[in-house]
């Protein structure tokens, strides 16, 4: 087989690996020799709290917690701390500087002329692909961004009729009919387009309306039960899906042939993080916010016989990740002189060292830090110790002379240099991507 040079990305372009031939995984790592399948779970406003295999004091997930038992957990994986800047980054590699899409109010920042995303690169791959479930705070539609198929909802929170009577098919507006749930409406599209895709590889990425508000029972909530009641009933709910999903994939003979990504949009709403603990304690911060709860979040990827089961890795992963990570395993050719900020965590996935980041970025209308392993700075240049987070951040005064801390300084200082952070409010017409090279910064 002919090996591909894989990557020529610019800036922060950071997908090119020591590891040449990861990108022949689609045909040379497969167990089948088939190319992988691959599904992106996307979690509605679940942070570190609501997952048991996190540590979760109020809630059970087993199903989800058998994925990382019998695949590998991340342990610092950052989302933007807003639904929409982190979808924008997950579906196109790019910080949102770059792309406009700074806040849940730019979403005309960005268009499918200016941008590509991840489902048009495994397109071009071989890959089918589908959308289901939350599609907000982008412009268009799913399928106007190149989604062969796909079922959505625009907004947040949607479950009964009562929080909204239509969705999308394809493209057709339908009804949402009494007394049905529609993530179980959801599932059932998901189920239907893996089974007619099941000898093509495919990607699906699955939008979970769970466990953002309002929180309503769910199909299996008891008459009368209490606000807490149910925010436990829409967590089990979630859970519940996802088992749902994995069942479906062992009953099609596919789950040897795909990767499974777990993970949530940004940290736990305010309403979950007034009842959520780990270990007993509460996380710094929440959605929305620019502390550890608003943008650390859960990661657990799943490839039978190729994820080492049990692992729990501590490696620095950003929401960027996904777009070069999901292109490696694919063995897909990445758009050319586009700028992207992605550092591939395919071979962690394999078990390998890799080459990961030293530091992660996150942005929101204005504001911004980037955090390595020990410490974080933000644009305004305050400078936290993280050694007890997320559950504290200890603020080091500038005049500091511990020689770990002003070094750490220092680097980051020079990353954040590197990243011009938009200003908040900044205008939300359309912008396409910039080509202009500049010098690369490693992560």
């Amino acid at each position: 087989m002919q090996r591909r040079d894989f990557l020529k990305t610019t800036g922060l372009g950071l997908a090119a690996l020591s590891l040449p031939e990861l990108t022949l995984w689609a045909s040379d790592q497969a167990p089948s020799g088939r190319k992988p399948n691959i599904i992106f779970v996307l979690s509605d406003d679940v942070g570190l709290s609501e997952i048991g295999c996190y540590g979760s004091d109020a809630y059970k997930t087993p199903r989800i917690d058998q994925l990382a038992s019998t695949g590998t957990r991340f342990e610092h994986s950052y989302a933007m701390p807003l639904c929409g800047p982190s979808r924008c980054l997950a579906l196109t590699g790019r910080y949102p500087f770059r792309t406009g899409l700074i806040n849940n109010q730019s979403a005309n920042a960005i268009q499918p002329s200016g941008e590509t995303m991840i489902q048009n690169v495994l397109k071009k791959a071989g890959y089918a692909t589908a959308q289901v479930g939350k599609w907000g705070q982008v412009s268009h539609g799913p399928v106007e961004w190149g989604f062969d198929e796909s079922l959505f909802f625009p907004g947040s929170g949607c479950y009964w009729r009562e929080q909204k009577k239509f969705y999308t098919k394809n493209g057709t507006r339908q009804n949402l009919p009494p007394r049905q749930y529609l993530p179980d409406l959801m599932h059932s599209f998901a189920v239907d387009f893996i089974a007619r895709h099941k000898e093509q590889p495919f990607f699906l990425y699955y939008s979970m309306s769970h466990v953002h508000g309002p929180i309503v029972p769910t199909p299996d909530s008891k008459a009368g039960a209490t606000a807490s009641e149910l925010y436990a009933d829409n967590i089990a709910y979630m859970d519940k899906l996802v088992g749902k999903l994995m069942d479906e994939l062992d009953r099609l003979g596919l789950r040897e042939h795909t990767l499974v990504v777990f993970t949530g949009d940004n940290g736990t709403a305010r309403f979950g993080q007034d009842r959520s603990t780990l270990g007993g304690r509460r996380i710094h911060g929440q959605k929305a916010s620019m502390q550890e709860g608003g943008s650390r979040v859960p990661l657990i990827a799943n490839w039978p016989k190729i994820t080492p089961a049990g692992v729990v890795n501590h490696d620095l992963t950003d929401f960027s990740d996904f777009f070069v990570t999901f292109a490696d395993i694919a063995g897909a050719t990445l758009p050319a002189g586009v700028t992207i900020d992605s550092r591939s965590f395919a071979p962690q996935l394999k078990g390998q060292k890799g080459q990961p980041r030293d530091w992660v970025y996150v942005e929101l209308n204005g504001k911004s830090y980037v955090r390595d392993r020990r410490f974080k700075l933000t644009n305004s240049d305050e400078f936290f110790d993280l050694k007890d987070a997320p559950f504290q951040e200890i603020p080091v005064a500038a005049a500091t002379t511990d020689a770990e801390a002003v070094a750490a300084r220092k680097r980051l200082q020079a990353v954040l240099k590197s990243l011009p952070t938009a200003k908040a409010g900044a205008a939300t017409k359309p912008k396409r991507p910039k080509r202009k090279k500049k010098a690369a910064v490693p992560a």
